[in-house]
């Protein structure tokens, strides 16, 4: 809705729509509240957005200009009435900071790479590659990195060699068709040293019918083949994955919000030990069909999993140990190295200093997952992690709730004798009434923070032409604790690295990509394109921290685990403090269900599956929408590149099977 055709009071008025804000929204929406959800970004997500590759260049270019132009922000004092105080807010996002672009791929002339709304970048000829002659090649070993990776599915139009890996949480998804070929490689991204840490990376691929030159050679990919294959995937700038049975999905379920969106099952999950790209068995027929374990491990391995399932009835196992760590623990259990391995960094996924009881939950976790969609507990949505906040924002649409992009908040309107915020003034000058305010960490200033109570996440984007693990299909969707990659048929890869900052992103993660792709990658394969950047973690900030009015609650953005917990938790947790009496997120009727009072004509547009402001569906502003996204595919992509999950029913046939 425009800004100038706003109505002046509400009941809840939220600022920022990441995950956690938007599912408020809903909620609030649900039982009846009159809300207004407003965002600064012209697009939908926040940290949690998805883009296509021109929509992440424009994006680049917003967070590393160091002066922004800011819009003109009209005088508000006097809107201020007596007995009122102000408080103002950032009115710019500085939860991004070190934004680093390195461009390896070789470049068409400057004619073949313009394009509207896409950033230009030159090839970067003064950053040299480890491992080359000039770098002198590195000695160093990678410290400690645990990295969790995702492969899935993305557009598929001709077959390639290799599928797509990388390291972490998966975010690749699949958008339009268009054409690319492939390149060779000579180089990789610099090394830094980098701190033990845990680490994350996501992969898509990307495919084009001349995948191959006639003489059996890879054909080079240029910049602006990148650009042109942009609309074949979108990029997260969080990346995340879903537990079949987790927090996540249980709401999608129970709200019916599940229907605003489609799935992809995570089919396979990789971990890295000893140089090497390795499988994870996780089902009974995995464990017996795995060529890493012998059979004795095999044997290991089962009992130790079906122990993990219901070890609370087992207390005589491990009470002894639950103040000592899960690492220890294992290795009381007599598990082999090999063993310890793949159930501390792939299965159960917890730090090295985590107590054996977190660990032994966040296996019984794991297993309670497998089998309901496919063959591992892990689901990722099909058009990206940018999806679900939008999700939750139709569902608030469809229930009255009133959305405004590109409209920034100045200051909160305080009543001095309550300490309540009584209103909000917006850039434009207008000032709106509202009983409730829920704002995303991002918008509160400096002066309103007890300390600096927030850590910091390493992001690295990467575009390769080479995949780190290679599968027999070409239909894979991978988690890996060391990397993730996305198998298809497809031409480059997209990368995604995250882990918990201790210094800038290159300097933590620029290690790992070295070695993945110099060490486990043919001479001839390289990075072709490299973003980095820090994102804030304001997960660990309590409501304490902020000096705001009772009535004004705080969203974190993203974290950096591989779920959605403590988003879920957090938005239960208002709605609960605004609403005690009233029911999180009740159940949607469907619209078939749905008897309105207007006629055909105005039913038909009046609710369901009505679209939120058509400007969101420009891509270079934020994530594809789902029905561009079906536009764009053809009928042959839509029969053979992925098969969306539907949330409402539970499918065990992958593990019967199996077993």
């Amino acid at each position: 809705m425009s800004a100038d055709h706003l109505p002046s009071e509400f009941e809840v008025l939220i600022v920022g729509t990441g995950l956690p804000e938007s599912i408020i929204a809903a909620a609030c929406s649900r039982i009846g509240q009159k809300v207004l959800h407003v965002d600064r970004s012209a697009y939908y997500g926040g940290n949690w957005a998805s883009f296509t590759f021109s929509g992440l260049l424009s994006w680049i270019e917003e967070h590393k200009q160091e002066a922004r132009n800011k819009d003109e922000v009209k005088e508000w004092k006097d809107k201020i009435q007596e007995g009122e105080e102000a408080i103002l807010l950032n009115t710019a996002d500085k939860t991004i900071t070190n934004v680093e672009v390195f461009c390896f791929a070789s470049q068409d002339s400057e004619d073949n790479i313009q394009e509207e709304g896409v950033l230009q970048l030159k090839h970067d000829s003064s950053v040299t590659a480890p491992g080359t002659e000039e770098d002198g090649g590195s000695s160093e070993d990678c410290p400690g990195q645990q990295i969790q990776a995702t492969v899935i599915n993305t557009v598929e139009s001709s077959p390639s060699e290799d599928p797509v890996r990388s390291d972490s949480q998966a975010s690749a998804q699949a958008t339009d068709d268009a054409p690319s070929t492939q390149e060779e490689n000579h180089g990789n991204l610099c090394s830094a040293e980098s701190d033990k840490q845990e680490s994350g990376v996501t992969e898509h691929v990307s495919a084009s019918p001349a995948s191959e030159c006639t003489d059996g050679k890879k054909k080079k990919i240029t910049y602006s083949q990148i650009v042109k294959e942009g609309r074949r995937f979108n990029v997260d700038l969080t990346s995340k994955l879903l537990y079949a049975k987790g927090s996540l999905v249980d709401l999608l379920i129970k709200s019916n919000v599940s229907r605003y969106a489609e799935f992809k099952n995570v089919t396979r999950i990789l971990t890295y030990q000893n140089g090497k790209v390795e499988q994870v068995p996780c089902s009974r027929a995995d464990v017996f069909a795995s060529k890493q374990l012998t059979v004795v491990e095999k044997r290991m391995l089962m009992k130790f999993l079906t122990f993990c399932m219901d070890y609370q009835q087992h207390p005589e196992e491990y009470l002894d140990f639950k103040d000592h760590t899960f690492v220890e623990f294992l290795k009381m259990k007599k598990l082999t190295a090999n063993l310890q391995h793949f159930v501390h960094h792939s299965i159960s996924m917890v730090s090295d200093t985590a107590k054996t009881t977190k660990g032994l939950r966040a296996t019984q976790n794991f297993l309670q997952c497998l089998g309901h969609y496919g063959n591992t507990p892990f689901l990722f949505p099909l058009y990206g992690n940018g999806e679900i906040p939008q999700c939750f924002c139709r569902m608030c649409a469809v229930f009255g709730g009133i959305y405004c992009l590109r409209h920034a908040v100045q200051c909160l309107v305080v009543d001095k004798e309550t300490k309540r915020c009584k209103a909000v003034i917006d850039t434009s000058g207008m000032r709106i009434s509202c009983k409730h305010l829920i704002v995303e960490d991002s918008y509160v200033a400096d002066e309103q923070r007890k300390g600096d109570q927030h850590r910091q996440i390493s992001r690295a984007v990467l575009v390769t032409d080479k995949s780190l693990l290679k599968a027999e299909s070409d239909q894979q969707v991978t988690l890996e604790r060391l990397e993730v990659e996305y198998m298809n048929w497809t031409i480059f890869y997209l990368v995604h690295l995250t882990c918990p900052s201790s210094g800038t992103a290159k300097e933590d993660l620029s290690l790992v990509v070295s070695r993945l792709f110099s060490e486990n990658v043919d001479a001839d394969e390289k990075v072709l394109w490299a973003l980095y950047f820090n994102m804030r973690d304001s997960s660990v900030a309590e409501r304490s921290s902020y000096n705001l009015p009772c009535n004004v609650y705080v969203c974190s953005g993203p974290d950096s685990t591989l779920g959605s917990d403590h988003s879920i938790k957090q938005a239960e947790s208002i709605f609960g403090q605004l609403f005690p009496d009233e029911e999180f997120c009740p159940p949607a009727p469907n619209p078939e269900d749905v008897i309105y009072d207007g006629d055909g004509a105005e039913a038909e547009n009046a609710g369901f599956g009505a679209p939120l402001e058509p400007e969101h569906n420009k891509p270079e502003e934020g994530a594809v929408p789902e029905q561009e996204n079906e536009k764009a595919m053809t009928e042959t992509e839509k029969n053979t590149t992925v098969t969306p999950v539907s949330l409402a029913t539970c499918d065990n046939s992958t593990e019967q099977d199996a077993e």
